[in-house]
């Protein structure tokens, strides 16, 4: 049984040396020869004791009464339970802290002022009285703020000068000046001294001289106040003076620009001075020229009104610059193709900023005269370019409305259009518009010509009778049928027709009047219909007049692209119904005008799709007659056209390709050469002895006609047969990159492989079997290359999915005081959330605390307070109880007195 508290208490103070036996004196004096002092003696025991105090206070430890929760059993050492924490220390260091934080807030609470003590080391009883003092010398050195007046900083180290001198008498240097006979006596001495001084503060302020007085090597001397000043002023009314010289230079300037400026205002406007009063030798009247004044004023301010104001230029771009802006734009149109490819719809959102961005450009560029975008607003695009444009050879476009000088007659001698309108002051500023815009469209010649400048005024369409060098007139009335175009077109030659469509198109352009926007919305649906009249023609006229025509009107179309695509929908209906099987030569043009001029890589298309479902059902019929081959050859080279951008198959041609070349070659195949639909050929169809012929190539009457002689008729088939082999070429490299390649072109490698053997090697001319070997060696490596790339169908190559198990996961070093989340997101937000929650309760565990506490003073100063008013009101009650005592005992005192009084 353990001992009492006391037998405990004895037994730790004779174990720490507290307590027990004297030291004898020898003991005493070895310790004093080892150096313990008394002082860290006592500090050691006092630490000793407070070790002991602790030990035997059970309250000031946190204990586990009832120990762990559980019994684990693991390889950690065991924690002890008997102390958790000083509970009491934290509760009593958390009071002194908030009795320095929360008390002082709570006394200073309502009141305003006070004395705050700043002093350094007042509050810390561990600084000596030397420290504070240090102290405070370093921070007074540290805040101390230099000035202008300062003289302690310009004080050298050695001592005090003047004038650059030592004033200190150390140096040997140094000499006394004294005198005796500088001495005067009586009162001459103290008036010579009054007057000195008043001389000295009479006498002009000479820097130079002083200046000069000092002696060379000697430091600079310090400027006062005033001389600062004087220069500070000096400055300003220099700069002053600057300033204003520059302001009247332009003032002057600004007074002759304004001088000047009534010649400015006509150089800006282009006009004519009218002849003058001297020139015409007539006296103008008053009225007639304050009646041109007023004219001139009203022009000027319509001229003002409808002036745009200035907008600020963009500055010039780098090369860098404007090839991102093109690289990007183009990107813009590569997206929208490749959309309208697919068959997706374009959203409402880009329409809206394509809208916006054409009016904010609009709006900056002030009035725009004529600009024709490429971009498709109607979604009938601009089509695909099949050969080079005429800008890109370096010709001139027919947008550009550039007539050549060959077609104004040389020796005109008209009058300009500009010396009439020159004459005549009382233009408007339509007019003056329109002039602009037909610089642009007519040459200088032209413009000069009456007949173009009636007509480009707004005036009615007028057959002027002259004509130029090639009989040509010079206006035309713009044709709204059919029949009118033929009138107009009957006695003009056939190269000539471009050039009379250019100038109607001058004449009638929207710019010059508001009907004739209506009128050319006509006028290119009569120059569709004449382009399928002219093709059908006997006499066919020559290409470049018919690519005239298309080029025409695929620059109308980017004006009128409604009227344009309901025309052409309207011949193919025609054509579709009339003569499905059976085109003519104006349907093959309307055909290739179809493919020039909208853009055929769409998925669907007004207007391009339906012309490519007719050539596909055109390619599908039996041949019967030679020209039947013909126009399927040339519709097949269409419909690769059409496909050139959007390398859609088409299974049409292919098969037709195919069937020409078994139908045409000398010798029936005895094996079946491919997988495609095979025709039997009419009598007649094969080619035989045409070894000594020239292989041609195909002209547009090969089309039509039917009644040629056999001669004739073989160069049609080798053309014919060379040009599908052309064809079939085409097509590899436009499906190349297709899955079904190999599959698609193993037939066309056989019927060549068939069209090499020698039965019909020998009746080919050497030039079309040397174009079948080419054709057919190329095709070998294709057909390995696609073989080659070709990998049979597998699954994705994904990560292997694990199969799921029942069986428990364990953890080796498990620790209950975690959490095992295999999802480590969810596993950071759920630390975070109890970090947050832990922290959370601490603040409000401190807050609880703060208010007891608060409660607690509160409630102390009330008690205090109570108590100094209780103890107050106490006394004052004893005073005046005292105080009424004594005048009780004296009222009874003087009472008593008067009774014995009246006794007596």
């Amino acid at each position: 049984m353990p001992g009492s508290q006391l037998k405990r208490l004895k037994a730790s103070l004779k174990e720490k040396g507290v307590i027990g036996p004297q030291l004898s004196k020898k003991q005493k004096k070895r310790n004093a020869q080892d150096g313990k002092a008394n002082n860290n003696r006592r500090f050691q025991k006092a630490a000793e004791l407070a070790g002991i105090r602790e030990e035997f206070n059970p309250f000031d430890l946190k204990h586990n009464a009832r120990g762990p929760k559980f019994q684990v059993t693991t390889n950690r050492p065991a924690t002890s339970n008997a102390t958790k924490g000083r509970p009491g220390e934290a509760k009593s260091l958390g009071e002194e802290r908030r009795r320095q934080t929360l008390l002082v807030e709570l006394n200073q609470r309502h009141k305003a002022g006070g004395i705050v003590d700043r002093r350094f080391g007042e509050n810390n009883p561990h600084m000596a009285p030397e420290e504070k003092m240090r102290e405070r010398f370093v921070r007074e050195k540290l805040s101390h703020k230099s000035s202008v007046f300062d003289l302690e900083d310009d004080e050298p180290s050695e001592g005090l000068t003047h004038m650059g001198k030592s004033l200190s008498f150390d140096n040997t240097d140094l000499v006394d000046d004294f005198e005796e006979d500088d001495l005067s006596s009586g009162s001459n001495a103290a008036a010579s001294d009054d007057e000195h001084r008043g001389a000295k503060r009479m006498r002009p302020f000479d820097p130079e001289g002083e200046d000069d007085d000092q002696t060379e090597g000697q430091p600079e001397r310090k400027k006062s106040k005033q001389e600062v000043m004087k220069e500070v002023i000096a400055k300003s009314k220099f700069h002053k003076a600057e300033r204003q010289a520059v302001k009247e230079a332009d003032d002057d300037l600004r007074e002759e620009l304004d001088m000047e400026l009534s010649n400015l205002h006509a150089l800006l406007f282009n006009r004519r001075k009218a002849p003058g009063v001297g020139e015409t030798g007539e006296a103008e009247p008053a009225s007639a020229g304050k009646e041109r004044m007023e004219r001139d004023y009203d022009l000027r301010l319509r001229q003002l009104a409808q002036d745009r104001r200035a907008q600020p230029t963009d500055r010039t771009k780098t090369d860098e610059e404007k090839a991102q802006e093109e690289s990007k734009r183009l990107k813009e149109l590569e997206d929208k193709r490749l959309r309208r490819m697919r068959g997706e719809e374009a959203s409402d959102s880009e329409d809206e900023e394509a809208a916006e961005s054409q009016s904010e450009a609009a709006s900056i560029s002030g009035p725009v005269l004529f600009e024709e975008t490429e971009e498709d607003d109607f979604g009938l695009g601009k089509g695909i370019k099949t050969r080079p444009t005429a800008t890109e050879l370096g010709f001139d476009d027919e947008d550009d409305f550039i007539i050549e000088d060959n077609l104004i007659a040389s020796d005109s001698d008209l009058e300009p259009v500009e010396s009439h309108a020159s004459s005549n002051e009382e233009e408007s500023d339509y007019e003056d518009d329109d002039d602009e815009f037909t610089k642009g469209i007519l040459d200088e010649e032209e413009v000069q010509n009456p007949v173009f400048g009636n007509q480009l005024a707004g005036s009615a369409a007028s057959t002027d009778p002259r004509q130029d060098s090639n009989k040509l007139p010079y206006a035309f009335p713009c044709p709204q049928t059919l029949d009118e175009f033929v009138g107009i077109t009957r006695g003009i030659s056939t190269e000539h027709l471009p050039t009379m469509v250019q100038r109607i198109r001058a004449l009638y352009h929207p710019k010059l009047d508001s009907d004739n926007k209506s009128k050319l919305a006509g006028f290119v649906t009569v120059l569709i219909q004449y382009l399928a009249y002219i093709s059908n023609s006997t006499d066919l006229p020559p290409f470049s007049v018919l690519e005239s025509f298309i080029r025409h009107i695929h620059s109308l179309a980017k004006s009128y692209p409604i009227e344009t695509a309901n025309e052409f929908r309207s011949q193919l209906e025609t054509f579709g119904r009339s003569r499905p099987l059976s085109p003519t030569l104006g349907d093959l043009v309307m055909l290739t005008a179809i493919g020039s001029i909208f853009p055929t890589s769409d998925h669907f298309h007004q207007v391009a799709t339906p012309a490519g479902l007719l050539i596909a059902r055109n390619l599908e019929k039996v041949p019967k007659q030679i020209t039947d081959y013909t126009q399927g050859v040339y519709l097949s080279t269409l419909a690769l056209q059409y496909q050139q951008v959007s390398k859609r198959y088409v299974p049409e041609v292919m098969n037709f390709c195919l069937n020409t070349l078994c139908a045409l070659a000398p010798e029936k195949a005895k094996e079946t050469l491919g997988c495609f639909p095979i025709h039997e050929p009419p009598p007649g169809t094969r080619i035989s002895d045409a070894k000594s012929l020239t292989v041609r190539k195909l002209i547009p009457t090969d089309c039509v006609a039917n009644g040629n002689s056999n001669e004739e008729a073989v160069s049609t088939k080798l053309a014919v047969l060379a040009t599908t082999v052309q064809l079939l070429d085409a097509a590899a490299d436009l499906y190349s990159g297709k899955p079904a390649f190999f599959e698609t072109f193993e037939p066309v490698k056989n019927i060549l492989v068939h069209l090499a053997s020698k039965p019909c090697r020998t009746k080919f001319p050497t030039a079309l079997n040397e174009r079948c070997e080419k054709l057919r060696s190329k095709l070998d490596k294709m057909l390995r290359l696609a073989h080659v790339a070709r990998r049979p169908l597998e699954l994705h190559h994904h990560k292997p999915l694990p199969i799921k198990t029942s069986i428990p996961k364990f953890e080796d070093a498990f620790d209950p005081h975690k959490h095992y989340d295999p999802d480590r997101d969810r596993a950071e937000l759920a630390k975070l959330k109890a970090e947050h929650k832990k922290e959370r309760k601490g603040a409000m565990r401190e807050l609880r605390k703060d208010a007891n506490f608060m409660a607690r003073e509160q409630l102390r100063m009330k008690k205090a307070k109570d108590a100094a008013y209780d103890k107050k009101y106490k006394r004052l009650v004893a005073e005046i109880q005292g105080e009424e005592g004594r005048e009780s005992n004296a009222y009874e005192r003087e009472k008593q007195m008067r009774k014995r009084a009246a006794k007596r």
